[in-house]
């Protein structure tokens, strides 16, 4: 027996955290998320936004989303990009680790959607329309999950 995800999540319902830090990336990133759920067959009414100062404040906002019991999945989206001094590595790892260890504790699958890069034009490029828009990938793994782990709720002998 295999088990996987599909790509339609028709009924499944989302919580999208988006930090409004780097806007001009998130914004990108988020459209893209917007696209591939509405192409997995995802309602609007289904897709809760919570809009967040920056990327350290997604992993408790996505935490708190999931322990409502309302959502399959949690896509978190963020923009760092690299600047002079630590504090990128520190948000960046604050806000990864944060972000596994609230899918871990409460056993609702978060898609990773922050980017960390070096450079502005970097983000831009992975939050440009298309396929290899990072927000669209997010969407398209919290989907895959999230179908995943209704099969395992549905019973795997069923």
């Amino acid at each position: 027996m295999e088990l996987h995800g599909s790509t339609s999540a028709a009924g499944c319902r989302f919580a999208v955290v988006v930090s409004r830090f780097n806007e001009e990336i998130t914004e990108g990133l988020l459209q893209g998320a917007r696209e591939a759920l509405a192409g997995s067959g995802v309602r609007d009414e289904d897709v809760i936004l919570f809009r967040v100062p920056g990327a350290f404040e997604i992993p408790v906002t996505a935490l708190r989303a999931a322990r409502t019991g309302h959502f399959d999945a949690v896509i978190c989206i963020g923009c760092l990009i690299k600047g002079d001094t630590m504090h990128f590595e520190y948000i960046a790892s604050a806000a990864c680790n944060g972000i596994s260890e609230a899918a871990v504790a409460t056993g609702i699958p978060m898609a990773l959607g922050v980017l960390t890069t070096l450079t502005e034009e970097q983000a831009v490029e992975r939050a440009a329309a298309g396929s290899g828009n990072k927000g669209r990938e997010a969407a398209l793994a919290a989907v895959e999950m999230a179908t995943l782990f209704r099969h395992l709720q549905a019973g795997i002998d069923e």
